[in-house]
């Protein structure tokens, strides 16, 4: 299972699988990574799936992605067979947005805080995406 979906993965995988309390999520496959890196593309249907998934994440949690009230925060993580601390990618609080903004600083009343999760949003994107 570990080559398939990753150390991370497949250890969430096994978790859940003995009845562990772990937040919802869903893993995107290695053999679809090296698809998309061979074609420059997403492999058929694989779309259509991530916002499947992504939906009954919402449906469970309550939660809307990229909405204004009640924002769905995700964290995308990358992985591999082997651990490799420190050389992974990750981005957190995918789904903050503008509008989430004022949402955060109401739930939480703390505005530092609010601010400073779009800004690791911002930083990490543009770190692990555009190499800057």
């Amino acid at each position: 299972m570990t080559s398939l979906l990753g150390g991370k993965g497949a250890g969430l995988a096994e978790m859940i699988n003995i009845g562990l309390n772990v937040p919802p999520g869903f893993t995107i496959t290695t053999e679809a990574c090296i698809d998309f890196l061979k074609n420059d593309h997403f492999p058929e249907g694989m779309w259509d799936q991530t916002l499947e998934k992504l939906h009954e994440i919402e449906k469970r949690t309550g939660k809307k992605f990229g909405g204004s009230e009640n924002p769905l925060l995700v964290s995308v993580r990358s992985g591999a067979p082997i651990s490799m601390p420190g050389m992974m990618d990750t981005i957190l609080n995918v789904g903050r947005n503008d509008s989430a903004l004022a949402s955060l600083i109401k739930a939480t009343g703390n505005e530092r805080f609010a601010l400073d999760s779009f800004r690791r949003l911002i930083q990490m994107f543009g770190d692990v995406v555009f190499g800057i």
